[in-house]
């Protein structure tokens, strides 16, 4: 397949690392918020050196070393390739004290968790946030992101197995919900009073749980659908806690520039001051990118999940 050249405002990127997201696998199967027209490709995060550029392209030079946002739709872009034309405006420079696999890891996770917990929910020093699915890439950087201002994360894993990787990754503290009473512990730990915040990639039963145990007028965000079964939720709790309930996606910021500058520039300094680091959990060389992609599925890593060519 030829490569071509990248037009008006577009860049060729030789790439690095791809950073595999779990929106990838939702867009493959149909239940993304776009549905594939084929041909078809994959992929919103990449890192990787400039190779050409298009008319009218500035900030950037052949050379440059780059970082990718997700701020395209897979129908006109997509990053899974040893070449990819990308619009100028989504690179990103990355400091240099990211490899290539971190800078793939950074965007779609630190832009999604900037919105929730900075933006949206504006946690607090001292706020107990509870982190469900924590020890993939986008819990981890939830867990630094909250430390980061000062709130107090809860990591909610499915085994203890992950305990001591969430444990060094900042979590104040771990539920294994397979092995604890998961409102009974978030009590316990929330001194009875339930967190000021919850961000939930699961749902199903799990988010029924999480409702239960959340402060008076405390906030749930819900970013993704990893459980097939429903949350039922109960109208007595709902009355007497009167929670917001939110659906939450990264195009809150991306859409927006106003808020896109201020989580780059709160991302970008968080790096610098060693707060937010991101944690590659396992690479895999470009000709095994199924398998990486079956890896990623099985949702039994920490971290990204990284493809390198």
């Amino acid at each position: 397949m030829c490569v071509p050249a990248p037009g008006p405002q577009e860049v060729r990127i030789q790439v690095k690392a791809i950073g595999l997201n779990r929106a990838d696998t939702m867009y493959r199967l149909g239940i993304y918020d776009e549905y594939p027209i084929f041909p078809a490709r994959l992929g919103y995060e990449a890192a990787g050196i400039v190779e050409a550029i298009g008319d009218g392209v500035e900030g950037v030079a052949v050379g440059d070393v780059v970082s990718v946002l997700p701020a395209f739709s897979l129908h006109q872009y997509a990053t899974y390739g040893a070449l990819i034309v990308v619009p100028a405006y989504t690179l990103q420079k990355h400091p240099s004290s990211l490899s290539f696999e971190e800078a793939a890891s950074v965007w779609t996770s630190y832009l999604t968790m900037y919105g929730m917990v900075v933006d949206a929910a504006n946690v607090q020093p001292g706020q107990y946030v509870v982190i469900t699915a924590a020890s993939s890439n986008a819990g981890l950087a939830a867990i630094q992101v909250v430390n980061g201002v000062g709130g107090i994360p809860i990591a909610v894993t499915t085994t203890g197995r992950k305990r001591d990787a969430l444990v060094t990754a900042g979590a104040a503290h771990v539920i294994a919900a397979d092995e604890q009473d998961v409102v009974t512990e978030v009590l316990k730990i929330t001194k009875n009073n339930g967190p000021e915040v919850i961000l939930d990639p699961v749902g199903g039963p799990l988010l029924t749980k999480l409702i239960d145990a959340v402060a008076v007028k405390g906030k749930v965000y819900i970013y993704g659908g990893l459980s097939p079964e429903p949350a039922s939720l109960s109208a007595l709790t709902l009355v007497r806690k009167t929670p917001a309930l939110y659906g939450y996606n990264a195009t809150d910021v991306l859409l927006n520039p106003s808020k896109l500058g201020a989580a780059i520039q709160f991302i970008y300094e968080g790096i610098a001051k060693g707060k937010l680091k991101p944690v590659v959990g396992k690479t895999f060389p470009f000709d095994e990118i199924v398998a990486a992609t079956k890896f990623l599925e099985a949702n039994t890593h920490i971290g990204k999940v990284v493809v390198t060519i």
